[in-house]
């Protein structure tokens, strides 16, 4: 439990109010929806729900949709008759059996199949289901709370999702802020993250430079809390190995471990998809084709990173926002273009420096 009680350590208002909405809601027997986007802690909010409950002796199962197919999920959350399919040797109780009387979470609900929600929806509704491949129907009494990082009830206008199970599962719903909204958390989070690396290092950790603090927090924090904990303990390790007593200074290049110039681009698939196997002689013949069509391509894509700089005051985060690109994927098209030398301009224009870091505080 104690890396449990600590990835909820937090002082920002909007965490602390979320945590007052657990305490809150946990003592009532209904079901629960917690949402929020990656890696704000839903798991664990779903855990705190159920040891403040009355069913805190209970067992606490965990069930991720996402990881399984239709067939799968259906098996794993209702069990199965022995002979129900190929490879059903024998009988296998499901998730509900085992939760009864506890708590079952279900992570990335968003993802059942409407089969796996109708079944979902008679659970909820009468505690009563049916193993896959069997008859007798079986009972149990268990709490459900379902997390999601989707829209749901936009799903539900779409036809995506059942809006009858939609209305049972948030008897009370439970969104989580992302950690750009917790001013001060990252930081402090950062810092217990690091901490535990040096432990595991055996070394004292010298703390971070204050300006190492000012950058965590300037920082979106796009995967939130899991990628805070990755970036510090890389980051602490590194530094804890060449320099163990000096305080630990923000190193841009830990934030993307996938960063050097000899990463693979390709997706890994074999084959050739049809679409791009356009007539190589041509361009071969006419190589200035290529290099005119690369540099308007250079030109444009300057061109957006510009605007987009000039939009956001020069923040980075809302740069690739205005984009659509992920914050890592704007930080290597201003490593494509070499942005702020070869544009001839500076990327900080209150220090009129090229770019050297991931953040500025604003």
């Amino acid at each position: 439990m104690v890396d449990q009680n600590t990835q909820l350590l937090g002082q920002a208002p909007a965490w602390l109010s979320a945590q007052e909405h657990v305490s809150r809601v946990a003592p009532l027997d209904r079901p629960i929806l917690v949402i929020g986007e990656r890696g704000t802690g839903k798991e664990l909010i779903g855990e705190r729900l159920h040891f403040l409950s009355k069913r805190w002796d209970g067992p606490f199962v965990k069930v991720n949709c996402a990881a399984l197919s239709e067939t799968l999920l259906d098996s794993e959350l209702f069990g199965h008759e022995r002979g129900a399919f190929t490879g059903a040797t024998e009988m296998r109780r499901g998730r509900f059996e085992l939760a009864d009387g506890g708590t079952i979470f279900l992570d990335e609900i968003a993802t059942a199949s409407a089969q796996v929600q109708e079944k979902l929806l008679r659970v909820v509704e009468y505690g009563e289901f049916q193993r896959v491949g069997g008859s007798k129907v079986l009972s149990t009494d268990v709490r459900i709370v379902a997390a999601t990082n989707a829209d749901l009830p936009g799903m539900v206008e779409a036809g995506e999702f059942r809006a009858d199970l939609l209305d049972r599962l948030a008897f009370d719903v439970i969104p989580l802020p992302p950690l750009r909204a917790r001013p001060g958390d990252a930081s402090l989070l950062a810092d217990h993250f690091a901490r535990r690396m040096a432990i595991e290092m055996a070394q004292d950790f010298p703390g971070f430079a204050p300006s190492t603090i000012a950058a965590i927090e300037a920082h979106d924090w796009p995967g939130n809390v899991r990628e805070l904990r990755n970036f510090a303990q890389r980051l602490a390790h590194r530094a804890m190995l060449m320099a163990p007593d000096e305080p630990v200074l923000f190193d841009p290049a830990v934030l993307d471990p996938f960063d050097s110039p000899w990463r693979p681009t390709g997706s890994g698939k074999t084959g050739h998809s049809e679409t791009l196997q356009a007539d190589p002689v041509r361009i071969r013949d006419n190589p200035e084709i290529a290099a005119d069509f690369s540099a308007q391509v250079a030109a444009f894509e300057m061109q957006l990173i510009d605007e987009a700089l000039s939009l956001s005051q020069g923040h980075q985060g809302r740069a690739a926002d205005l984009l659509g690109l992920s914050y890592h994927q704007f930080r290597g098209l201003l490593k494509k273009h070499d942005y702020g030398r070869n544009a001839g301009k500076p990327a900080d224009p209150e220090a009129g420096t090229p770019i050297k870091g991931p953040v500025r505080a604003m």
